[in-house]
């Protein structure tokens, strides 16, 4: 009988934030050596929860210090990976909303404010085009 069991080791658990400012734009990033913009965040280490997680990553990529009561859940979704081919991201995302700076930093070349409609002329990643511009308001 052929092996059904699905390969975990082609998803990827990532936290991700839903960033907007108090004017309803976007805050995306575009990692170095990529094109694609996309939402902040990044993997969850092994014994970290999506949370500790995502305010680990706002800080290292977005010098942003967020406390976890500020992170509003938004749920779970499935969408392949942008940087990585034949992997597919589990995110489990979080709004934020800021009125404070923000500078890129470690991985990350790039971030950009943008209106929904500013957005759908960047190079998006899976998840950001099929999910968070259409559906997260």
């Amino acid at each position: 009988m052929p092996d059904v069991t699905p390969n975990t080791a082609s998803v990827l658990k990532i936290a991700a934030a839903v960033v907007s400012d108090l004017d309803g734009r976007l805050l995306l990033v575009r990692k170095q050596g990529t094109a694609f913009f996309m939402q902040p965040g990044g993997k969850i280490d092994p014994g970290e929860t999506a949370l500790a997680a995502l305010c680990r990553e706002l800080k290292e990529e977005l010098g942003l210090h967020v406390t976890e009561d500020r992170l509003l859940p938004l749920g779970v979704q499935k969408a392949p990976a942008a940087n990585e081919p034949g992997m597919t991201i589990e995110a489990q995302l979080y709004g934020l909303v800021i009125d404070e700076p923000v500078e890129a930093a470690a991985e990350i070349a790039e971030a950009k404010w943008v209106s929904r409609e500013q957005a759908w002329e960047l190079p998006l990643a899976p998840l950001t085009k099929g999910y968070v511009i259409k559906t997260v308001s």
